[in-house]
């Protein structure tokens, strides 16, 4: 049977909450007899996305509420 985890991929401070954040992935790994298969990734989240949506101006994409800034392409 398959297993499913939600994986760190990085962590870096957030300038719009002023906290330290993770960005994580759900990762889906496969069965045992399918050694040979890579997890697949189905989502990503950001840790603080909720405390950034109850904010009054849009933050970024990992929070859904700005799509076009994405505080990882630096």
């Amino acid at each position: 049977m398959a297993t499913i985890a939600w994986v760190t991929d990085r962590e870096f401070e957030c300038e719009h909450i002023g906290q330290r954040v993770r960005i994580e992935s759900e990762l889906v790994f496969p069965a045992d007899h399918l050694p040979e298969q890579p997890p697949r990734r189905r989502a990503r989240r950001c840790s603080h996305h909720l405390e950034c949506n109850l904010r009054d101006t849009p933050s970024c994409v990992w929070a859904g509420t700005h799509p076009l800034y994405n505080p990882l392409d630096d």
